[in-house]
């Protein structure tokens, strides 16, 4: 048994390139449009073994991915601390703003225990996938949930947060705190359940300058990698600061994850020195399988080119987009595989 996607997580190099999508399981499929529709509300669907289940699989079957990452959202964490998270159509997620007194008083014992349906998904997935397709569980970086508890809702520049931290500092650490120990143990128990591996979405983390980047996106992460760790040492873990641009250079030192997921931004020569040290994720522009045609293949091309002769897991430099047309995404996937013909 060869789980591709596995092994260049621990350093192989493979050519060409294991393949998976951030947000894979999405609305660009009919299939999952379907389930989604059955299931109610998003959060049903994040809650209901079976459907999440279905809907994680669903791109597996189609295009033949060499990883299924669990279907979930980073924002179960807040809900299971008490917030009354909801998402509407056109607003995303909207939940009450978290205020300092309530940071105070927040107590996160037992409070990832009560995600036992997602443990249930990773149980089903394990089974149900192909011998050969890696498992990739995940959890929101500290930083990145906070902002959504602190505004309420998303925003452009996570202003509201940043803020906050500057002028609520000591209760702002608490909250990272207390946010890196509850997704410890969240990904543990998704370890335990059979993950793979791990990845640790920090989607707002460009938005900070180098002292607030150090003190809030590098310090929490390598404290949840250190409790992982400390019940999985062999965990294999992949570190996502979207938007880190020369940050991105100590992220793998300072926090202990094995790879780097990349956004679209990194230059390719960039990504060549952080591919030096370790592997690396991305990084095409989803928008390039928006447009298909030459702007793909070309997309494509490139980051072969330049990143496949070391320790490369293709995937794009965000989630793919609603709008992705689905003979797009077969174009790329064949572009990728008939690359080592």
């Amino acid at each position: 048994m060869t789980r591709k996607v596995l092994n260049v997580l621990k350093g192989e190099t493979v050519f060409p390139p294991p393949i998976w999508m951030m947000r894979q399981a999405g609305r660009y499929l009919p299939e999952y449009r379907q389930t989604r529709q059955h299931a109610g509300s998003f959060l049903d669907l994040c809650y209901n073994p079976e459907l999440a289940t279905e809907v994680t699989l669903q791109p597996i079957r189609r295009y033949g991915f060499d990883a299924a990452i669990l279907f979930s959202d980073i924002l179960v964490i807040p809900h299971v601390l008490g917030r009354d998270l909801r998402f509407e159509e056109g607003r995303g997620p909207l939940m009450t703003p978290v205020t300092v007194d309530e940071i105070k008083d927040l107590d996160i014992t037992g409070k990832a225990a009560k995600l036992s349906a997602v443990y249930e998904t990773v149980s089903r997935l394990r089974q149900q996938l192909p011998d050969e397709t890696t498992l990739l569980g995940f959890c929101g970086a500290p930083w990145t949930v906070a902002t959504y508890m602190i505004a309420g809702h998303g925003t452009p520049d996570q202003a509201p947060a940043r803020l906050f931290a500057y002028q609520h500092r000591d209760v702002f650490i608490k909250l990272l705190t207390d946010l890196a120990d509850i997704s410890a143990e969240y990904l543990i128990e998704q370890l335990n359940c059979g993950a793979d591996a791990v990845q640790i979405f920090d989607s707002w983390s460009g938005v900070l300058d180098e002292d607030c980047f150090e003190d809030f996106c590098i310090k929490p992460v390598a404290r949840i990698i250190k409790k992982v760790r400390d019940v999985h040492p062999d965990a294999v873990i992949i570190g996502f600061p979207k938007g880190a641009g020369m940050l991105y250079r100590d992220y793998r030192a300072k926090t202990g994850v094995n790879a780097l997921g990349l956004d679209w931004s990194v230059p390719l020569t960039f990504a060549q020195e952080l591919q030096s040290q370790g592997a690396v994720q991305g990084n095409l522009d989803p928008l390039r399988v928006v447009s298909g045609g030459k702007a793909l293949d070309e997309g494509v091309d490139v980051i072969l080119e330049k990143l496949g002769q070391g320790p490369l897991i293709f995937n794009l430099g965000h989630g793919i987009t609603p709008q992705a047309p689905l003979e797009n995404v077969a174009q790329m996937v064949n572009r990728i595989r008939q690359a080592g013909a």
